[in-house]
């Protein structure tokens, strides 16, 4: 027999890009780390973004000092070269530069040093450290950031996956002052199951207070356009926990 009265599931709605306005976590500069390729890859991608509906975009290159050695020097150049290529394509998008710091020793080098870290607004600066086990000098890092008036704010905590069976440590991030920031593509299982379970996690703690594309190439582009509206990123959007639109 039938059961009319069961209630069904809503249907699964686009994601709505331009509730963000801006993307504050994506590789969009070419040729400097494993994002875009060139000019030419550049200027795609940031297009996909605008026709997505994002108004303002901030490229965060990896400064990863095993692999990545950018500099504000390097950043600069090439985000010139960027914004120049939009210009002649007549693509109207507000676009600047920060960066995505990997905690290793260069990073503390530049505390020591008093080198200026580039932030995505004000004293935010984004951050990211390993995804295969725990590292030691984490916490000191991070400290010594804010004890020089940087806000850390923690890349994808969700794709951390050791952290599954120590969620303690992002109660000890967050306490601590710590912002998280959610890549849109893990409430979409595109990174695994367990990260998706992770940002759900997350998600029902309440302790997203940015979201990013993490914007490499086509393919991400391809499945951010084809991205479902999540409840629980929904209801921290409602009670305007997510800050993107401040930056």
């Amino acid at each position: 027999m039938f059961n009319f009265f069961k209630k069904s599931k809503p249907a699964a709605r686009p994601f709505d890009y331009s509730r963000i306005g801006t993307d504050m976590h994506a590789h969009l500069l070419p040729g400097i780390d494993d994002g875009a390729k060139d000019i030419e890859d550049s200027v795609q991608l940031i297009k996909g973004l605008k026709e997505l509906g994002y108004k303002k975009l901030v490229a965060t290159p990896h400064v990863m000092w095993d692999m990545y050695r950018n500099t504000p020097a390097i950043i600069q150049e090439r985000l010139a070269l960027v914004q120049k290529a939009l210009r002649e394509e007549n693509i109207d998008i507000e676009l600047h530069a920060a960066a995505e710091y990997f905690l290793d020793e260069n990073v503390e080098d530049n505390l020591a040093r008093k080198i200026p870290l580039l932030t995505i607004s004000g004293n935010k600066v984004l951050t990211e450290f390993s995804m295969a086990f725990p590292s030691l000098n984490i916490r000191s890092i991070l400290f010594e950031m804010q004890v020089q008036g940087y806000q850390p704010i923690i890349a994808h905590p969700e794709r951390y996956v050791y952290l599954k069976h120590e969620k303690t440590f992002y109660d000890e991030l967050k306490d601590s002052g710590c912002l998280f920031q959610l890549n849109l593509l893990s409430i979409s299982g595109y990174y695994g199951k367990t990260v998706q379970e992770l940002a759900e996690y997350l998600l029902k703690q309440g302790y997203y207070d940015l979201v990013g594309t993490d914007m490499h190439h086509m393919g991400h582009l391809q499945r951010l356009q084809h991205l479902q509206s999540h409840p629980l990123l929904d209801e921290l959007l409602e009670k305007g926990k997510i800050l993107n639109n401040v930056l």
